[in-house]
């Protein structure tokens, strides 16, 4: 693959040492993939700061993958000595999470690292979804009509452990809409594509079609996923409220080594109860 350049950010300062009376709690450092669109870059240092204001004294990073800086081998060379939880702000089983960070945290023999989950599927994740549906026009009246559906668009993988994640999340998002079918469609390496999706649900009768757009933050992928959107289309996750707690969510299972949480339970009440309570705060 042609890498180019990354776009520069400031190096993150050293890893700070704790007192020895009380030690840090790890680093959560932030995995993004990197983007060529600079909007992405300041999308991502948006949800940063939104989880460092849910978790004050946390010691929050950020690393590409590739195309922004800082690269996460220069974020985790920044925590030689110290301990940090990879927290991918990527969306199901893909290459990325199988190979690219286990092999970055071996490269990096003297930081202590876990690796987090990616964050879908998960409820949260459909909250930040259902947001971002609503923001796009999608009116609570439709859930169970018989011509409104979504298709939910994703960037796509050969792996299919990441399309079987993607199916849940579309299963789990038709639950929340209430039985509104929702089909998943990509903008590389599967089928269907977005424009089949809509074309296949208008065949069906289902003329009210919604995108949701199953991305990070923006990018060359999610402007061709809104560009064949029948109507307007939502906005990528981004710095969507449940997208913070997500990822203070996923830092804390691997912390504690809880491998799956059911809608339901304790260690979701919190992250669930601050979403009610910020419902009406824009994104």
């Amino acid at each position: 693959m042609h890498r180019t350049r990354p776009l520069a950010v400031p190096r993150p300062p050293a890893a700070p040492r704790p007192s020895p009376s009380e030690a840090a709690p790890p680093a959560l450092l932030v995995v993004a993939h990197g983007s060529r669109d600079p909007q992405a870059l300041r999308t991502v240092l948006v949800l940063l700061d939104r989880v460092r204001d849910l978790r004050p004294g946390l010691d929050v990073r950020l690393g590409h993958i590739e195309l922004n800086q800082p690269l996460l081998p220069d974020t985790l060379d920044g925590l030689r000595g110290a301990d940090a939880v990879l927290v991918p702000l990527l969306l199901g089983r893909g290459h990325h999470v199988k190979h690219d960070l286990p092999a970055a945290a071996a490269a990096a023999p003297s930081v202590r690292t876990r690796i987090a989950a990616p964050l879908g599927p998960h409820p949260l994740l459909v909250e930040a979804l259902y947001g971002r549906l609503v923001e796009a026009g999608w009116d609570p009246a439709d859930e169970g009509g018989r011509r409104a559906a979504v298709v939910l668009a994703a960037a796509g993988s050969r792996d299919p452990d990441s399309a079987q994640d993607t199916r849940r999340t579309a299963r789990m998002l038709a639950e929340r809409l209430g039985g509104v079918p929702v089909v998943p469609a990509y903008a590389s390496a599967a089928t269907p594509t977005v424009p089949a999706a809509v074309r296949a649900l208008a065949a069906r009768g289902r003329h009210r079609t919604f995108v949701a757009s199953y991305f990070t933050a923006p990018g060359r992928f999610a402007s061709a996923a809104a560009s064949a959107a029948p109507r307007t289309a939502a906005v990528p996750l981004g710095a969507h409220p449940a997208m913070a707690h997500l990822l203070l969510h996923r830092y804390d299972q691997a912390l504690g080594g809880v491998l799956s949480v059911r809608p339901g339970s304790r260690a979701l009440a919190p992250h669930l109860a601050a979403l009610s309570s910020l419902a009406m705060a824009p994104p």
